[in-house]
């Protein structure tokens, strides 16, 4: 097997490491960084831009704060991040914060290399060539875009979630620095921490999943399903949202150098079209999909479901993974996962979306690399099944209500 590995050059850990920003910049010549954040981060009661930019001030000739950016950003606000770059003449960007400042900068880097519109850049087509580059520094724990080639953005136009592939999206480097994570709420915890363990999960069983994004997936459950109910429980466990935040990276690395699979296929259309978070939108798909695709890769869910505690160490390969499902299932709930209903979904408008989002989940090509590959039919009854299966849930109070 001929496997062709993409991994940031430089990955600094540890509480307080963000301060080792400015020698990066300094390392790399990035002398005009364009700092990518969201509003929060920016405020007072976050401080997180003003410690980026107090360990770098000394270290770059000039810079620039840019925090117009929204939770799952649009090709419009993408324009607005591009026109920045070009107004300051920046020659990189730190990217601070969740998935939504990091896809904007990624898409913006490209753009502002190399013209276009995003629609020209969506999956399956492949951007290789070099971007300006970026250092990305996660302020929650589950993307792991700190370590990936991927940004997704949606068409203004369209409302289309567009896939975009490429080492142009890959950053040059990541700043791991727990410490950010601790001010993290419990929804955004587990909601981002159950996205990770996706990544990992859908890394390990892919069609695509190879001896190097074995190893790094492993070790991420391992983490993750150690530390996910701590990290929310105990918000200012250090150790835990440590953990956390490494298993996301190495998450990230995995998938990155595989694949996701059938969760992220049918998430994306689910978010675009009702607005739901990305990682709460793989928590509420992961029990259902899991049971359906579990047959298909016995001995791999099986060694997820003992990576990440979530059966008995001895337990025999088919008992592990056909008990995976009420596993991850008991999870989401501890961790009061909505379900659709619960999120605020009208039914009617929900069943009639179900044809074109089963089209645009087979479109996104992620389901092809899933240990069954469903038809439309099979989609489409999985959306039904998991809006049925959550209206059970609740009127037994086993989901947020």
């Amino acid at each position: 097997m001929v496997v062709s590995l993409d991994l940031p050059r430089a990955i600094l850990t540890g509480g307080g490491s963000v301060g080792r920003l400015g020698g990066l910049l300094a390392n790399f010549g990035m002398r005009r960084p364009l700092v990518v954040a969201d509003s929060f981060l920016a405020s007072p009661q976050s401080g997180a831009v003003d410690k980026v930019v107090a360990a770098m001030s000394t270290s770059v000739a000039d810079y620039g704060v840019f925090t117009d950016t929204i939770s799952d950003p649009t090709t419009e606000s993408v324009e607005r991040c591009v026109d920045a770059l070009a107004a300051g003449s920046y020659d990189s960007i730190v990217a601070l914060g969740g998935g939504s400042p990091m896809d904007t900068a990624k898409a913006a880097a490209a753009l502002r290399t190399h013209g276009g519109r995003m629609r020209d850049y969506k999956a399956p087509f492949t951007l290789d060539r070099p971007s300006l580059p970026i250092v990305a520094i996660p302020t929650t724990a589950g993307t792991g875009s700190e370590a990936t080639k991927f940004t997704i953005i949606t068409d203004s136009e369209t409302e289309e979630k567009m896939l975009c592939i490429g080492r142009a999206y890959l950053p040059l480097a990541a700043i791991l620095d727990h410490e950010l994570t601790l001010t993290k709420p419990l929804r955004l915890t587990a909601d981002t921490g159950i996205d990770a363990i996706c990544h990992a999960m859908e890394a390990y069983v892919s069609a695509k999943a190879n001896p190097f994004s074995d190893g790094v997936a492993a070790s991420a459950m391992r983490r993750l399903g150690g530390a996910l109910h701590t990290a929310c429980s105990s918000p200012a466990d250090g150790a835990a949202r440590e953990a956390m935040l490494l298993g996301s990276c190495e998450a990230g690395i995995a998938f990155s150098n595989s694949s996701v699979t059938l969760i992220h296929g049918m998430s994306r259309p689910l978010g675009a079209s009702f607005h739901i978070p990305h990682g709460m939108c793989n928590a509420m798909l992961l029990p259902r999909v899991t049971a359906f695709s579990a047959g298909g890769a016995v001995k791999r869910y099986a060694d997820a479901a003992r990576l990440m505690g979530l059966c008995d160490e001895g337990a025999a390969d088919i008992d592990a993974a056909m008990g995976i499902p009420d596993a991850l299932q008991r999870v989401t709930s501890d961790l009061r996962v909505p379900t659709l209903e619960g999120f605020g979904i009208d039914e009617a408008v929900f069943r009639k979306a179900v044809p074109s989002m089963a089209q645009a989940a087979l479109a996104s090509g992620s389901p092809n690399n899933n240990p069954i590959v469903p038809t439309a039919t099979e989609v489409e009854a999985l959306y039904h099944e998991i809006w049925d299966v959550g209206v059970g849930l609740r009127a037994r109070g086993e989901a947020a209500a």
